[in-house]
């Protein structure tokens, strides 16, 4: 029969949206379902101060009454005054492997992008940088993170067949914390960082307490920082406090605070930071993707009692006027004997542009393995 498309239009279908992912993904083992909790606030405008400045509708593919697809429809207003720019998103795409849904999908985002004047539509990307962004074709055999999109090898293969082309790509890498086996040219870091901490009278900030970060809205000055350094980059648009207090809340709770580095000048105000937390990932699998009733139990359990070996790092970001000028090192030489400390094997590292040198270089003194790319897919309308 042919594939129908349903608006989601009340929270029992938001429900049936987000849990879509799960069965589709259930029992895979490098699938990381987001956490329920946080998804129902993403699509809350509400919670989500993304709404300020986006739109959104959501929508269900069914096949004699099952569902069988899902795609949510997006425009990032600020961005495109940013960039100049009449994009359109797609984003939290997932189908069966048959193509007729995939295109049922993909012109319902296309047929949504012309109600809106829009003259491009590319994706998977969130409401912003800090939503999961990018489709895998490289690395299906990795356990994914909390933070990036896990896909099935066929989506690409759907999504070229349907016109697309690559907007973008974004590489990750594993980075081996340095030990027998894996010891690069780590100790040029802390050579570094010493050079670079008298001469620019720079100095390291550590917390003890979440309260701490919070008191004195200090979160929006590091958040700043995240605005500033990362503000050339594609697509980018600058996160509103709203948004702020949304990751804060999402993140902080789940954060051991010896994984947040933090780099201050002679006035204490904040120009580099970096964020690595402990991967959740099996945890969120064996919680599948819900707190309630017992999944926050695994998710303890990961956080102080039995860790994973996996640091997953979320952020780093330096100001533009103090790149190129060795501050990455200061973050590297304070986090380096911890990671050692508390027994990782590796990090995680974020998703990095293709475009974005800086970033990738500056873990040219790790032993490093490039395991994993996703792209931005786009279609001329």
């Amino acid at each position: 029969m042919a594939v129908e498309i349903k608006k989601v239009t009340s929270k029992a279908d938001l429900k049936t949206f987000i849990r879509f992912n799960y069965h589709l993904y259930k029992d895979n083992p490098y699938s990381v379902p987001d956490l329920y909790e946080d998804m129902l606030d993403t699509f809350n405008p509400k919670k989500n101060g993304a709404y300020e400045f986006c739109e959104s509708e959501l929508f269900l593919a069914y096949r004699d009454g099952e569902v069988v697809g899902r795609v949510a429809c997006l425009i990032n207003h600020k961005a495109n005054r940013t960039w100049n720019t009449r994009n359109a998103r797609f984003g939290w795409i997932d189908f069966i492997d048959d193509l007729e849904v995939s295109r049922a999908l993909l012109d319902t985002a296309e047929a949504w992008a012309r109600e809106y004047q829009c003259d491009k539509l590319i994706g998977p990307m969130g409401f912003t940088d800090l939503d999961a962004e990018g489709m895998l074709i490289e690395g299906f055999d990795q356990l994914s993170t909390m933070s990036t999109i896990y896909n099935y090898p066929y989506y690409p293969e759907h999504l070229e067949a349907h016109g697309y082309e690559r907007e973008i790509d974004w590489s990750e890498r594993k980075i081996y914390v340095p030990r027998p086996g894996h010891e690069a040219d780590y100790e040029r870091y802390f050579r570094v960082a010493e050079i670079v901490r008298k001469r620019s009278n720079l100095h390291i900030r550590k917390f003890k307490s979440v309260k701490e970060i919070k008191d004195g809205n200090y979160i929006y000055r590091l958040f700043d920082v995240i605005n500033r350094s990362y503000a050339p980059l594609f697509g980018f648009s600058e996160i509103n406090r709203r948004q702020i207090d949304k990751y804060a809340n999402q993140y902080l709770h789940f954060l051991d605070l010896r994984l947040l580095v933090v780099v201050e000048n002679e006035d204490n105000e904040p120009v580099a930071m970096g964020i690595g937390m402990a991967s959740l990932s099996r945890a969120l699998q064996k919680a599948k993707g819900k707190l309630f009733p017992f999944g926050w139990w695994h998710l303890l359990k990961a956080l102080y009692w039995k860790r994973s070996h996996i640091i997953d790092l979320l952020l780093v970001g330096v100001l533009p006027e103090y790149q190129n000028k060795g501050v990455n090192a200061l973050l590297f030489a304070d986090i380096i004997p911890i990671a050692k400390e508390m027994g990782f094997e590796y990090a995680e590292g974020h998703p990095i542009l293709e475009t974005n040198d800086k970033s990738a270089n500056q873990w040219n003194y790790l032993d490093v393995e490039l395991h994993k790319r996703r792209r931005c897919y786009q279609k001329t309308l």
